[in-house]
């Protein structure tokens, strides 16, 4: 889900980077929390980039176990879903699989990058018979919804969804798998 890497400071082994916190916020909303993402594949389909056989693939997020066993809100801060990422990358950059930049100036800036180490654990995780197995296909589809929108543009969408935007702050966001399922139900009977 990152982009190229080789702009000055950027570490010699990142192969990924994402340049946005903001970007990374969104994008892991999505990851953690399979209604919404079944939502945003509906939109994608109903907007003409993406095909009817992915309302299959929406309705399989909210009926398939993985996902949902594995669903993890979000509380909603200032601009939308957010969690401190600080612990979370610590870990990985003790174990050499990803590291973390900030700049302060001219403004507060954070930088993610997915070192060699780390693609290289990421692709054990496609290995059918591995516990995280579902965690793949789940980034790819966030990867297909978020196209190359900047961070901005995706918490845009986001806010799109009426109990997203009406979450209180510091509470978590309310799931909307009922909602997507009646999408779904309408979806069938349409002409």
């Amino acid at each position: 889900m990152g982009e190229p890497v080789g702009q000055p400071g950027d570490p010699a082994e990142a192969v990924l980077a994402i340049r946005s916190e903001k970007k990374l916020q969104a994008l892991d909303f999505w990851v953690r929390n399979p209604d919404y993402l079944a939502d945003e594949l509906l939109n994608e389909v109903e907007a003409g980039r993406l095909d009817g056989s992915y309302e299959a693939v929406a309705e399989e997020l909210l009926s398939d176990p993985e996902p949902a066993l594995h669903h993890y809100p979000m509380p909603k801060y200032l601009y939308g879903a957010y969690e401190r990422i600080d612990d979370a990358f610590a870990l990985l950059d003790a174990y050499g699989l990803a590291a973390l930049r900030r700049t302060y100036a001219p403004k507060r800036r954070t930088q993610l990058y997915l070192l060699q180490a780390g693609e290289q654990a990421a692709l054990t995780l496609e290995d059918p018979v591995s516990v995280l197995s579902w965690y793949p296909r789940q980034v790819r589809l966030v990867k297909l919804v978020a196209r190359d929108d900047l961070g901005e543009h995706l918490k845009e969408r986001q806010y799109k969804q009426a109990r997203y935007a009406g979450a209180e702050l510091r509470s978590d966001i309310d799931p909307v798998a009922d909602l997507v399922l009646a999408r779904l139900a309408g979806r069938r009977v349409a002409p």
